[in-house]
């Protein structure tokens, strides 16, 4: 009886533990000045998504979002910029079964109360700089949402097959509050007790060339 006390006690506490977790979210600066990208539109839009997953107290979803005409730019195979254009038209939900209630959540998303893609049909990401360390990239850019653009610092890793280069972040975690995406947010809404969204997004890029 006491080794099942213990060991109800054990689970308890990692439970709790697991509970109390806070997601690391990427810090968010004052955007970087820097000069006009030279669109290239060498990104293959076909394979090229941003991945998202967001979540509340009574589950998660979880989608992507397509690119449009978007540029990496490389000299002797290393990242030394590029702008990331996302059409916010196509966000698109992927756990969701039925068509309504797919549907329903994508059209929420896109709407004035989330991204208001009527007002910004897209979002972007203009790296400003390229850093290595310990094996991985320190990728750093301007990234927009709606009207407010801060920049970010993103893991990622570049790799080259066939003539097709694979620019891969890792994922990464945004405060949606920190771009203006107020419904549901605990910074911005009082009393949502347990009706409020998480305010932490996931994100990813995965960004392939034209061969």
């Amino acid at each position: 009886m006491k080794k099942v006390i213990i060991a109800i006690v054990a689970v308890s506490t990692i439970l709790t533990a697991c509970k109390g977790k806070k997601k690391e979210k990427v810090e968010a600066k004052e955007e970087v000045k820097v000069a006009k990208v030279v669109a290239k539109n060498n990104i293959d839009i076909t394979t090229s998504v941003l991945t998202w997953k967001g979540t509340k107290p009574t589950g998660a979803h979880n989608g992507v979002v397509s690119l449009k005409e978007s540029t990496l730019t490389l000299e002797n195979g290393v990242v030394t910029g590029g702008e990331f254009i996302v059409d916010m038209g196509t966000i698109s939900n992927l756990d969701i079964k039925k068509p309504k209630g797919k549907a329903g959540l994508e059209g929420h998303l896109k709407s004035a109360d989330f991204f208001d893609i009527e007002k910004f049909p897209t979002s972007k990401f203009v790296i400003t700089s390229v850093e290595e360390k310990d094996g991985k990239l320190a990728v750093t850019g301007n990234l927009t949402i709606k009207d407010v653009t801060k920049s970010i610092t993103i893991p990622a890793s570049v790799s080259t097959e066939s003539g097709v280069t694979t620019f891969k972040s890792d994922v990464f975690n945004i405060d949606r509050a920190d771009f203006n995406v107020k419904y549901g947010s605990k910074k911005w809404f009082d009393n949502l007790k347990d009706k409020f969204i998480d305010d932490i997004v996931e994100m990813s890029f995965e960004v392939k060339t034209k061969s």
